[in-house]
């Protein structure tokens, strides 16, 4: 497998073929992961996890703060990075 970044989303990648991504606009030093997405055949073997945590470290990377409101990301950062979840579903963490 294979993963590619993206200005603001990272993509999983085999044999050429596009199998899962994470998204994640930025507003004022801010990026909103806002879509993760795996393809079925894939589900359950950490795509989606190693996506969340790839972009979390990019975004760490560039100096901005994250924030989730896709629920998967959302609920990934409350159980690695210890955020506080909020109403409706969201995560941010500096």
């Amino acid at each position: 497998m294979e993963y590619i970044t993206y200005k603001n989303r990272i993509a999983a990648v085999v044999d050429g073929e596009e199998v899962g991504e994470v998204t994640f606009p930025e507003r004022e030093g801010v990026f909103v992961i806002n879509h993760t997405y795996v393809d079925d055949r894939l589900r359950g073997q950490g795509v989606a996890s190693e996506l969340v945590r790839r972009a979390v470290e990019e975004i760490e990377r560039r100096g901005g703060r994250v924030e989730a409101t896709c629920s998967y990301a959302a609920l990934w950062l409350a159980r690695n990075r210890g955020c506080e979840l909020t109403s409706p579903l969201s995560c941010p963490i500096n």
